[in-house]
């Protein structure tokens, strides 16, 4: 089986293809179609996950066919399957899976969902083409297919000028972040020579370290674009106005991902050179903060939890810029993630179907009484995600924490407390959010009728509920050994004891998860107005985001604007005016000349007569001279 990984993509590539050239006449077996491509694509992919446990070493490699043979540049269309590679075609395929299933209920009076079905399943295409490649043009081929379906999908209900907005942000803001990888991808080839994995992790050492910046710099830049971190995180949140099930893929399992699995196969990159894992950390700190702080002050119920994943993402990138055995922890807490945030948005968008599409958590209130199933489900995702023991979320966000302590120098202070104070903060507001929903008096708007959701939505959130109950102490026992091939090259980097014992750090982060927890509930318990009240300067700060959509208008938009309509008026009034002026010169000149021809002999005798009279004269004034 390991010799067809071109598989794992045709399923679902030729499933998109016969749904969007099908249409209305796949209307009733359409939207199964899609669900079953992805799901052979898992059980492949689970079957080649235990045939690569039997090699030694624990990676095949296939080159298809010559993809880009241009003089030294020599690209295969070449696939990889190793241990970082199995783990991420499992988690897209499995939890999309379950996506897949919600949607069929979630999208049931869609007239189009034969079409978004189709988005779907090209989507999984995409970011398994990303996964699978075994070079980096073939990952720039998936990370660019995944752009496109992320702008089809969350402008799916382009109608909205909302979702068309946020459709076109989406793919602007993840073009910034692409023209920083592919930048890398030819950094590569300049200095490099090529861009297969093996061969640019063997070469790599040779580069400068001013070059091996610089190029980390534009991987990093790239992957910040597609997970949605400082400072390219503002599309993410509102990737929101897509489709319920949109926002778990994307949010989930999938697109915000990538950014995380580019860092971690670039290990000897990043390990190689302090200051860059130094940035990289960085950026993991100040999102993980900046998400949390956001997520304390939004009413939606989406957007919470669009806050979470970039909050939480920013822990797996704290994770892979630590380096040494941090890239496995970072993985870990990358899957459960996939298990208990694909659960809560899937749960939110149950909600939404059993209250008429209202997203407000303000306007919720007792659902636990109406929506038995959702409300379990939905606290396994909660309890997991705040860190909870024996939940998955305690089992990889907590040795992040500790790993955060372990820097050697005194940056462990700064990055461990941080990351204690986004488990309170995520703990808060998370309880915020769970208790607003389904606990406290009944806040509803006049004709809601909650009701659990049917059994094809429910389902799927079962079985995402186990996996965010099990999920954790299951990887952390074998997924980080499982990896290590993949991080083989930084298993040696050096460990420093952390500056404080390790059942200290995990009791500080569940203690300091039960007081967020705590506060939300003894503040929120009994309900929360119904309109925004006066607030401070913090959550006037948080409400607007902190301001970065302002800073960004101000600093990157409104400049941009500014210059396209100078270069235009340039462009009109400068260039386009010369080369209109020249044509008005030669058409005025050759319009006047052209009456000199009249067609009368007398005419043209008498300017002889003339021409003649001044040549004579002009010869007898030198002559005379």
């Amino acid at each position: 089986m390991l010799s067809n990984l071109w598989l794992l993509f045709a399923i679902p590539a030729a499933s998109a293809t016969i749904l969007l050239l099908s249409g209305k006449r796949a209307l009733k077996w359409g939207p199964w179609l899609g669900v079953i491509a992805p799901a052979i694509s898992f059980v492949l992919g689970l079957i080649m996950f235990f045939q690569l446990r039997d090699l030694n070493p624990r990676v095949t490699e296939q080159n298809l066919w010559s993809f880009i043979p241009v003089g030294d540049l020599q690209v295969s269309f070449g696939l990889m399957f190793d241990p970082l590679t199995a783990v991420f075609v499992l988690l897209i395929t499995g939890v999309g899976s379950l996506i897949h299933l919600y949607a069929v209920g979630y999208m049931a009076h869609d007239e189009r969902r034969v079409t978004f079905f189709g988005y779907f399943n090209l989507f999984i295409t995409a970011m398994l083409l990303l996964v699978l490649g075994n070079n980096y043009v073939m990952l720039y081929l998936g990370w660019e297919g995944v752009g496109l379906a992320s702008y089809l999908l969350i402008s799916f209900w382009y109608t909205r000028p909302s979702a068309a907005t946020a459709g076109k942000k989406a793919f602007i803001m993840n073009r910034v972040g692409d023209a920083g990888f592919i930048l890398a991808i030819f950094l590569m080839f300049a200095y490099l020579n090529t861009v297969n994995y093996g061969q640019v992790f063997e070469r790599v050492g040779s580069l400068s370290a001013n070059t091996m910046l610089i190029l980390g710099l534009l991987l990093l830049l790239g992957a910040c674009g597609k997970s949605g971190q400082f400072p390219l995180q503002a599309w993410l949140p509102d990737a929101m106005e897509g489709p319920t099930p949109v926002s778990a893929l994307i949010h989930a399992a999938t697109m915000v991902t990538a950014g995380v699995y580019v860092i971690a196969r670039s290990n000897p990159v990043f390990s190689a050179n302090t200051t860059l894992q130094l940035i990289v950390v960085s950026v993991g700190t100040i999102t993980l903060l900046l998400g949390c702080i956001i997520g304390c002050a939004k009413d939606d119920i989406k957007r919470v939890l669009a806050w979470s994943t970039v909050s939480q993402i920013g822990y797996m990138f704290l994770g892979v810029g630590l380096g040494g055995g941090a890239y496995a922890l970072a993985i870990i807490h990358l899957l459960a993630h996939g298990f208990f945030k694909a659960n809560m948005f899937l749960g939110a968008g149950s909600v939404m179907h059993g209250m008429k599409d209202q997203v407000d958590i303000r306007r919720f209130g007792a659902l636990s009484k109406y929506m038995k199933i959702t409300w379990l489900t939905f606290m396994m995702g909660w309890l997991a995600i705040i860190g909870i023991p024996p939940l998955s979320g305690y089992f990889t966000k907590e040795p992040i924490i500790a790993a955060a302590f372990e820097r050697g120098d005194w940056t462990s202070w700064l990055f461990g407390w941080a990351a204690l104070l986004g488990a309170l903060l995520t703990a808060f507001y998370m309880t915020r959010l769970f208790v607003l929903t389904f606990h406290g008096p009944k806040r509803w708007t006049e004709g809601q009728h909650p009701h659990e959701s049917p059994p094809v939505m429910w389902i799927p959130l079962v079985f995402l509920a186990i996996g965010s109950v099990v999920a954790g102490y299951l990887m952390h026992t074998s997924v980080v050994d499982w990896l290590n091939p993949v991080f083989a090259g930084v298993e040696n980097v050096p460990e420093y004891e952390p500056v404080m014992p390790h059942w200290l750090i995990s009791v500080l982060g569940v203690a300091f998860a039960v007081l967020g927890a705590g506060l939300a509930w003894a503040i929120f318990g009994r309900g929360t107005a119904l309109e925004p009240e006066p607030a401070g300067v913090v959550v006037t700060a948080a409400r607007n985001n902190l301001y970065t959509d302002a800073f960004n208008e101000v600093v990157f938009e409104k400049p941009g604007r500014w210059l396209t309509r100078a270069l235009v008026y340039v462009d009109n009034k400068g260039v386009d005016g010369v080369v209109n002026g020249l044509a008005a010169l030669v058409g005025g000149g050759s319009g006047r000349m052209r009456r000199l021809q009249t067609g009368f002999v007398r005419s043209y005798a008498l300017s002889m007569l003339l021409g003649g009279v001044l040549v004579l004269g002009a010869l007898l004034a030198v002559r005379l001279g």
